[in-house]
């Protein structure tokens, strides 16, 4: 399988990175406005892929993207001093304009896999932009999140976060919803998991997973400025499920009809996806807070993605 990565920064390369040592595509091609930096990366990641499989990893242009089963956006634009989000929003929806017209000139059967954030209303406005069913827009939306919050739960019942199934839902940002009440180790369900093992669900302990899972990429960016190794890993896992056609169920981002009454916003929910993108969505069953969180989620991303002004194409 062929990718694409439309950025080589931090995230981008990263993707690159885990992508090829996992071996789940057999051509990596970096592309990125800063030709030399990209060429650079791909050249550093090809030094790794002798120890792990047998890849090719490239530098090159639009035009090398010909044949991509997936491209990756990793693209955008920094926040101004003084600028506000919806101001930041409308610029990197001017980025977008031009990057997914180049891609789609040169790669048009390709998914879209949107990496860069705000990434739900950036997947929201790739759709848009694409013209592509929402099925082959997916944005990484909450699946780091999900590993984060399966990651704590491990640790406090003492097993492997493979064990646990439980997500995060909604934005990924400061809205995203834990769902606590139909999470399970195993085939138990999580608090009679809890009390088996001698590891009570407390109050406290629930509000400290939460600030844990909803904090994180504010301690790793104020501890070295960004973050990637996480979501450089969960893109990785996203490109294996597309290439594998796994039909396996990650919460990715996607254009969703409607959810809790709000229509036609992108957001994460559990989703199968395989190689033709993302077929059934699922909802979870939630409590009534949960319901009122993901609603609440639901209208702060619709009102985000419905402010921002496409650009005109050919703009």
């Amino acid at each position: 399988m062929k990718v694409g990565i439309v950025g080589a920064g931090m995230v981008g390369s990263t993707a690159g990175y885990a992508i090829a040592l996992s071996g789940a595509a057999s051509t990596i091609v970096l592309v990125d406005l800063n030709a030399e930096m990209a060429r650079a990366q791909a050249e550093d990641i090809a030094h790794a892929v002798p120890f792990s499989s047998a890849r090719q990893v490239l530098s090159g242009g639009y035009v090398d993207l010909a044949g991509a089963d997936v491209v990756i956006i990793a693209a955008g634009v920094g926040q101004r001093p003084g600028e506000s989000r919806i101001e930041l929003l409308s610029r990197n929806a001017q980025v977008f304009g031009n990057v997914i017209g180049s891609i789609q000139r040169h790669a048009p059967d390709a998914l879209l896999l949107v990496a860069s954030n705000p990434v739900d209303v950036m997947t929201e406005i790739t759709t848009r932009l694409s013209g592509l069913p929402p099925a082959r827009v997916i944005g990484t939306g909450t699946i780091l999140d999900t590993a984060r919050f399966r990651s704590l739960l491990g640790q406090h019942l003492g097993v492997s976060p493979l064990s646990v199934h439980a997500y995060v839902l909604g934005e990924h940002g400061d809205s995203e919803v834990l769902v606590w009440s139909s999470a399970s180790a195993g085939a138990v369900p999580l608090a009679s998991f809890a009390a088996q093992v001698n590891a009570p669900l407390t109050k406290n302990l629930r509000n400290r997973i939460d600030d844990d899972v909803r904090r994180a990429a504010y301690r790793i960016i104020a501890g070295k400025g960004s973050t990637y190794y996480g979501i450089g890993a969960g893109i990785a896992r996203i490109i294996a499920a597309i290439r594998g056609d796994e039909q396996t169920v990650l919460s990715v981002s996607s254009v969703t009809r409607e959810v809790e009454g709000v229509t036609d916003v992108a957001l994460s929910l559990p989703r199968v996806v395989g190689i033709g993108g993302i077929g059934v969505t699922l909802l979870p069953d939630l409590d009534d807070d949960e319901h009122i969180a993901l609603r609440r989620s639901a209208e702060l991303l619709k009102t985000a993605q419905d402010s921002v002004v496409l650009p005109q194409k050919g703009s």
